[in-house]
């Protein structure tokens, strides 16, 4: 038995795989509502009656020796304490969007849509970025045959606007933030931000019946909903600049990476807003970075569709690490 966990700001996915990764038990869990990782293992490990002979996890925010401060999480999650309580001789701890990476490669054709078929590179990297509550990134290094996963924070970078437009929703943020970062704009609650910039500058009006959804459901969701089937026009611009932001990013962590090999968009967000990164504006963005613009046209672009990517990802990484 494989015990794998992803562990986000909003929810905690946990499964128990076996060798040839089928699911035997899987269960969600709001984050938020519960103290601490351990705390969640324990009422999961009672209703599965499961013992775990390997255990891994994919937590968002850096890995330092073992042990990470979740980044939209109040919770300190340590290997040695996780290792113990599972009475396991060792345990693995990986960035979430590294174990995102890893679980790429057990993915099926129909797991993915296809933003931009390319040339793929036989000898490029490869990169992931995630937008959902926060903003994750991670590279694929080229080893052999092979990709190598590695964790970066390349969501915590500083935020480059590409036009006038977004220069000003720059200087909004600075209002708000000392250091505004990439995140602030690309995530759920960057979509919030970019929405409420409009509103604050004049730039659209709230109806009456958006300001009472907003308040009585996730506003991101509701941002991205009214966006989607046209019912605000404000809500529509917001992720218009959503979604150009999303691919002038993830074409900077292509050139920064060299990931000539494939870009993959993964995250909670973009399944949701799949016909809006399909029409054409995420390509466009993505395409125009820069001088290398012939390098960026081959490169395939693919988004996961398939949610429990990360938690395959941790059992891949658990099923072989070497201890």
């Amino acid at each position: 038995m494989i015990l794998a966990g992803d562990i986000g700001g909003t929810k905690t996915n946990l499964a128990f795989f076996s060798d040839a990764l089928e699911t035997v038990a899987a269960q969600s869990f709001p984050s938020r509502e519960h103290a601490g990782l351990g705390e969640i293992l324990e009422r999961f490990l009672s209703d599965s009656k499961l013992t775990p002979q390997k255990a891994a996890f994919g937590v968002a925010g850096p890995v330092r020796d073992g042990r990470c401060k979740a980044t939209n999480l109040p919770w300190i999650v340590d290997s040695a304490e996780l290792a113990k309580q599972l009475n396991l001789e060792g345990v693995g701890l990986i960035n979430d969007l590294e174990a995102n990476a890893f679980g790429i490669a057990a993915l099926q054709p129909h797991d993915f849509a296809v933003l931009n078929e390319g040339i793929p590179d036989p000898e490029g990297n490869g990169a992931v970025i995630s937008a959902g509550t926060g903003l994750g990134e991670a590279g694929l290094f080229r080893l052999g045959n092979g990709l190598l996963p590695f964790a970066c924070e390349g969501g915590h970078a500083g935020f480059t606007p590409r036009n006038d437009l977004e220069m000003e929703l720059l200087r909004y943020l600075f209002t708000f933030h000392e250091y505004p970062d990439v995140e602030h704009v690309l995530s759920g609650p960057g979509l919030h931000n970019i929405y409420n910039f409009l509103r604050d500058t004049g730039r659209g009006q709230e109806p009456d019946w958006m300001t009472q959804e907003m308040q009585h459901n996730d506003p991101s969701a509701a941002i991205s909903r009214a966006a989607l089937e046209g019912q605000c026009p404000m809500a529509v611009e917001a992720l218009r600049m959503f979604v150009a932001i999303y691919g002038t990013e993830a074409a900077n962590l292509a050139l920064k990476i060299m990931a000539t090999g494939g870009v993959y968009v993964g995250g909670g967000i973009a399944p949701k807003i799949l016909p809006k990164l399909q029409d054409g504006l995420f390509m466009e963005a993505f395409r125009t970075t820069g001088v290398l613009r012939r390098v960026l046209e081959n490169i395939p672009v693919r988004v996961i569709l398939n949610d429990k990517t990360a938690l395959l990802g941790a059992a891949c990484y658990a099923r072989d690490r070497k201890n």
